[in-house]
């Protein structure tokens, strides 16, 4: 162990310390639900700044403080993603959390499911695209190329270095084949490609991703297709599925095959069923809210968010469900 304690418990320290904010949005207009609200405070693992995480995590935060006039209102954490998102909601510091489900998965199978801290789904929120981002005139084309070549695969704790490294074993490179391996969020990687300081980036995120955006306002890009090693990373993996980036997106020279992966609002099996349901009709009586915060969520809807699979809903959102005939 290093001085000044574990990583994890440093992490911690800092979120508590410096990334967590307050949030009491107040949204004109709005009625309060019916029906207790939780007394004690909520804390929710966000995401990294900026990122469709944490605006999403913002909002829902605002909601749930109007609509379910919570006191003290939420609180929301800035956290790496995925990865600390699920640390942080099984050690019970967060009650509710994001996630991509493939995370999610491999936290499930580390604890019972009877466990109060085994995780619960609220809903299906939308699906990641797995972007490999290049220099438009690199001479990177496949994810066979990224061998030998000055790659971010993402820091640790967040959702998408798992698929970055899942993503070059399949490939055949491995993290030993690269030449130099960064570990950059998403804003750091974007100013050392922009530098020249690295070829390639991972990142996973909602289409569009503002930060990917600017970078291409900026500086003329590509993203590597997948095509060719997504069939026998499916096979391996069967919760990823195939998705495509449109070439408008950023300017792309052509459209390109890429994983996707979903993405779930979650809470613990301790939560209490009229609470969890409480949540989840807040926050779909105010889609149009969410929406506003990231494109990403204008498909989330009824129908859809019960695609929770592996993770199970929790029974307040089964009843939530099954009450607007989704379930």
């Amino acid at each position: 162990m290093q001085p000044g304690g574990s990583p994890q418990l440093r992490r911690r320290v800092v979120l508590r310390a410096a990334g967590v904010a307050g949030l009491g949005l107040a949204l004109p207009g709005v009625a309060a639900c019916t029906g207790s609200a939780p007394a004690r405070e909520l804390v929710f693992a966000g995401g990294v700044r900026p990122g469709v995480y944490l605006s999403l995590a913002q909002t829902l935060a605002g909601i749930w403080a109007r609509r379910l006039e919570l006191d003290p209102a939420p609180r929301v954490l800035s956290t790496a993603g995925s990865g600390q998102n699920m640390e942080l909601l099984g050690d019970g510091t967060a009650q509710v959390a994001i996630s991509q489900i493939d995370v999610a998965e491999v936290f499930a199978n580390r604890i019972d499911a009877a466990a109060p801290l085994a995780p619960r789904a609220l809903a299906r929120l939308y699906d990641d695209a797995t972007h490999v981002v290049v220099r438009r005139e690199s001479r990177l084309t496949r994810l066979t190329d990224l061998r030998d070549a000055r790659v971010s695969i993402g820091p640790s704790g967040s959702g998408y270095q798992p698929i970055a490294i899942r993503l070059l074993d399949v490939a055949g490179i491995g993290v030993a084949g690269l030449g130099t391996r960064a570990e950059l969020g998403l804003a750091d990687a974007t100013a050392a490609l922009r530098e020249g300081r690295i070829d390639a980036f991972f990142w996973s995120g909602g289409i569009p991703t503002e930060g990917i955006q600017a970078l291409a306002r900026e500086l003329p890009i590509r993203l590597l297709d997948l095509g060719d090693v997504l069939p026998r990373l499916r096979e391996r993996f069967p919760v990823y599925s195939v998705g495509t980036v449109p070439a408008d997106t950023y300017g792309l020279p052509g459209p390109i095959s890429t994983l996707t992966v979903r993405n779930a609002l979650l809470v613990t099996a301790s939560m209490g069923i009229e609470e969890a349901r409480n949540l989840i009709d807040a926050a779909f009586r105010e889609q149009p809210l969410l929406a506003a915060a990231s494109p990403a969520a204008v498909t989330v809807d009824s129908r859809s968010a019960i695609g929770t699979q592996p993770i199970p809903l929790h029974p307040g959102a089964q009843e939530f469900y099954r009450s607007t005939k989704g379930y």
